[in-house]
């Protein structure tokens, strides 16, 4: 993507797994001026029914639309209106409270601690809760998850033991498309029948062995239901990134995941090479045995 001086679009750019024309950026501009006081809500809205962007289950695309509105507003390219409803928008969580705070060690063979319930974040408690816990205890802090999403906490006799979230696939990434076997035309199709595993935390004052796949396997068997009972589809397959300089990725081989090769460390709006980040290694796990048929 390059872009003039003012914000005009010299090319082709994807978003949200949306190829978007000069003329594309130039209609969401036309929708935002027409009506001074409409939502981002309402926009993303209007966007999606002028571009027909639904979802399998016939529903709007708003959420990734959202997304797509919100990186044309920080890059320059569109001007949102403020957010109305508080939403933090990309912001570090600051909320704390005494639930997320530090507890003694639980600790202990994996028996002690079942049975494992997975919560579903569905709950404005809850979500905060996740957010906090990962803002506070994950390496990455927070950041809303892109996409389709499903979140868990993962409570036990002894508390709440873990935080998991799973989210949209990234775009594009070679190895991981090598290995699927599929061209481009099937990616952009079936992109969304692949899920990311986004964020996965152990509390640091819980230290048990086998807990980590533990929680893998239960997701593995739980998410393709509830994914499907939201968004009206069932995934086929997982994928998730371990940076390969500060994990090993134990727990994903443990729990039967394929190391399918390394990141490049570029970001995925990176298209020239000019932003170096961590290299990490790619992890996938079919949710259905026959997943090619689907896919390629």
């Amino acid at each position: 993507m390059t872009c003039e001086p003012g914000g005009s679009i010299l090319a082709e750019l994807t978003i949200c797994n949306r190829v978007l024309t000069p003329d594309d950026i130039e209609m969401v501009r036309q929708i935002i001026a027409s009506d001074a006081s409409a939502t981002r809500e309402r926009i993303a809205r209007e966007v999606c029914q002028t571009w027909s962007w639904f979802k399998p289950d016939g529903e709007l695309k708003t959420m990734s639309c959202k997304v797509l509105l919100l990186r044309l507003h920080r890059s320059g390219l569109i001007g949102l209106p403020e957010p109305r409803n508080g939403n933090a928008n990309g912001r570090n969580v600051s909320r704390r409270t005494e639930q997320g705070d530090a507890r003694d060690e639980i600790a202990g063979p994996l028996n002690s601690l079942l049975p494992l319930e997975l919560c579903r974040v569905i709950s404005r408690k809850d979500s905060l809760l996740w957010n906090e816990l990962i803002d506070c205890y994950h390496y990455l802090g927070h950041t809303p998850l892109p996409g389709a999403q499903v979140r868990y906490l993962i409570n036990s006799p002894a508390g709440y033991l873990s935080a998991i979230g799973f989210s949209a696939a990234a775009w594009k990434v070679a190895p991981r498309d090598s290995w699927i076997g599929w061209n481009r035309e099937r990616r952009v199709q079936n992109l969304h029948l692949l899920v990311d595993n986004s964020r996965f935390l152990i509390l640091p004052w819980v230290n048990c062995k086998h807990l980590a796949s533990k929680i893998l396997s239960l997701c593995l068997k739980r998410l393709p239901e509830d994914w499907r009972n939201v968004y009206g589809y069932t995934p086929v397959l997982m994928e998730t990134f371990v940076e390969k300089d500060r994990f090993k990725g134990t727990c994903y081989r443990a729990a039967n995941w394929t190391f399918v090769g390394s990141t490049q460390g570029r970001g995925k709006l990176d298209r020239f090479g000019e932003r170096k980040l961590p290299i990490k290694d790619i992890y996938l796990y079919p949710l259905v045995k026959n997943f090619r048929s689907h896919l390629v």
